[in-house]
């Protein structure tokens, strides 16, 4: 007997964790999941509030009109503007094909052979604590970092990012840095001045989204690689991602299925990207280790030669056990170990 539901489940921080939006102590997790005899199948629906364009009213009768569909096998609804339901569905159809969470993309991953290089990622906080958040990560054997930042002082940003310079050459560690939007179109320049000073690899969506102008204008004359994150939310038509690339001609973009729509939308960013001549990275969006598993599968078949952002497994105090697990600065598919399901 075929039985498809939705269910929701609040994934707890370990602590609270700083963003440029503010502080968050939770998130919500959504997941489609199809029971046919003892085989069950699962997709997760990463909803980030605050940032999701699905992040508003109607979201559960959407499930509901997908899980009705998955049941009785009639067309599902457009999900273009849903973004995350969308990639929840993908992840499902994956795990089906696949027969097993290890096998939705067959890489030297998914069999345990290889794993992902990742940065570690330092939240916002006091400078005192990002420093030693950055010196744990360190510690435990990553050689890339990536900072939150934009949501201090900027000078004491700089400081703590002279700090680690004092400490840590550009040759033994790489940084990044994510402003979210954090600066204006009339500040960004000098500061990415400054930062680029400090050798950092690139800074992610420095200004808001939407400012198409002023992003081409910095990305036209930045002294380091700007990656476009928030800037790929929301473009539904591919005649609309084409014009964004063409117009903002960014040196690298953020890959979150979650956000933008799933894999077959994260190939054509990836197509995009390399005819504008821009690299990419994947990055997970706060899944649980459901959402992060399908998307490191994902970024592992097409073999990155960067480090990826998927090392947020450990974020959660009731995060679904899973065979993903860090070893010093990779992220690997341990398949001795098995999945503990609470659906």
């Amino acid at each position: 007997m075929t039985q498809a539901y939705w269910k929701k489940h609040i994934l707890e921080f370990t602590s609270p964790r700083g963003t440029s939006r503010g502080i968050i102590n939770s998130k919500p997790g959504y997941y489609l999941i199809l029971k046919d005899g003892d085989d069950i199948f699962v997709g997760e629906c990463g909803l980030l509030p605050g940032l999701s364009i699905d992040d508003r009213e109607g979201y559960e009768e959407v499930l509901n009109h997908v899980v009705s569909a998955l049941m009785n096998e009639n067309k599902f609804p457009d999900l273009s503007l849903w973004p995350s339901i969308q990639c929840g569905l993908e992840t499902l159809d994956l795990h089906r094909e696949g027969g097993s969470f290890q096998h939705l993309f067959n890489t030297p991953f998914s069999s345990g052979e290889s794993g992902i290089e990742i940065n570690g990622l330092v939240w916002m906080d006091k400078a005192e604590r990002m420093f030693e958040e950055l010196n744990s990560k360190l510690e435990t054997g990553y050689t890339c970092v990536k900072l939150k930042i934009g949501a201090i002082d900027f000078n004491d940003e700089i400081n703590l990012l002279k700090h680690i310079r004092k400490h840590y050459r550009a040759c033994d560690v790489e940084i990044r840095v994510d402003a979210n939007g954090a600066f204006t179109a009339n500040d960004a320049y000098p500061k990415l001045l400054q930062l680029a000073e400090l050798d950092i690899h690139s800074i992610e969506q420095p200004i808001k989204a939407g400012q198409w102008d002023e992003m081409a204008g910095l990305c036209a004359k930045t002294p380091l690689p700007i990656a476009l994150d928030e800037e790929l939310i929301g473009l539904n038509t591919s005649a609309d991602r084409r014009k964004m690339m063409e117009t903002i001609k960014p040196q690298a973009i953020i890959l979150k299925p979650s956000l933008i729509g799933g894999f077959k939308r994260s190939d054509e960013w990836i197509d995009l990207a390399e005819k504008c001549g821009a690299f990419w990275w994947a990055t997970s969006a706060l899944e649980s280790n459901v959402g992060l598993n399908a998307i490191a599968q994902y970024a592992a078949s097409k073999t990155p030669d960067i480090p990826q952002g998927l090392g947020t497994g450990m974020l959660y105090t009731n995060n679904i056990s899973s065979p993903l697990e860090i070893r010093k600065n990779k992220l690997f598919y341990n398949p001795d170990k098995t999945w503990e399901l609470p659906f």
